[in-house]
């Protein structure tokens, strides 16, 4: 079900966006390795695409996010007998007891300001022998500007960070095949093409009101231009593996972490 609106910070989904949605979603199929009998809390779901996908084999699944905006949307698309949606604020300590034997957090601590009490908020939420898989982009391999980052990680940085909260960090990555790889570099070309027009620097002094709805529509135009060069095809979730080698060259950096 493709989104009606763009935005700078959640990725779109259907037309224009498989590379996107395949690669959400390869981390959504991988974490439903851990989730059979599990407790999930997705915590920064977005608007639910990869959430739903959950309650088929996990006992019970809750999303939650900072958007009210994004909540009110999951309630209306997803629903399941062991399906809820909750706003949260994952910086404030949990308000009871309730533990998870499986927490997501996906694409969400490069819009961190400062992480430890985000992740101090999630380990009090996880069971104590519990599993949180924490994604973020590998800032190895980004060549393009994302106004909605704080911050990008290599991996050691990121290893790093998540052993200050987490006594032990198991780190992967996730890697594309040719076809992700051939969309990747005609991307890159467009996006190379577009800065070109701004050699003055001019976007990083643009107020967010008017910068993150260009970025959001130069987005999709770069990927309507990389799909056209390239002849990739449709992109699925297939289209991506894990490994724990050549982590300097993985996509998205893939944390186990354990209390």
């Amino acid at each position: 079900m493709p989104s009606r609106k763009l935005y700078a910070e959640r990725p779109g989904w259907g037309k224009d966006f498989d590379y996107d949605e395949g690669r959400h979603l390869a981390a959504y199929i991988k974490a439903a390795e851990l989730a059979p009998g599990a407790r999930v809390l997705d915590a920064g779901c977005g608007e639910g695409y990869g959430t739903q996908t959950l309650p088929s084999v996990a006992a019970s699944v809750v999303g939650v996010d900072y958007s009210a905006e994004a909540i009110a949307t999951c309630r209306r698309r997803w629903q399941a007998p062991n399906l809820e949606f909750r706003v949260c604020d994952l910086t404030e300590p949990p308000a009871d007891d309730e533990r998870f034997d499986l927490i997501l957090n996906f694409q969400v601590i490069e819009h961190i300001d400062y992480e430890p009490p985000f992740l101090e908020g999630l380990r009090a939420r996880l069971a104590p022998d519990g599993t949180a898989m924490i994604t973020t982009p590998n800032v190895l391999m980004s060549f393009s500007e994302n106004p909605c980052h704080v911050r990008e990680y290599t991996p050691d940085e990121f290893e790093r960070l998540l052993g200050g909260t987490f006594s032990s960090v198991e780190l992967s990555g996730v890697f594309g095949n040719e076809k992700v790889r051939a969309f990747d570099r005609e991307r890159r070309r467009a996006i190379e093409r577009i800065l070109r027009l701004d050699p003055l620097g001019i976007r990083n002094v643009l107020p967010q009101g008017l910068l993150f709805p260009v970025f959001a529509r130069l987005g999709q135009l770069v990927r309507r231009s990389a799909h056209r060069a390239s002849s990739a095809g449709n992109i699925t979730p297939e289209d991506f593996e894990f490994s724990a080698d050549g982590l300097e060259e993985a996509l998205d950096l893939v944390a186990l972490c354990r209390i």
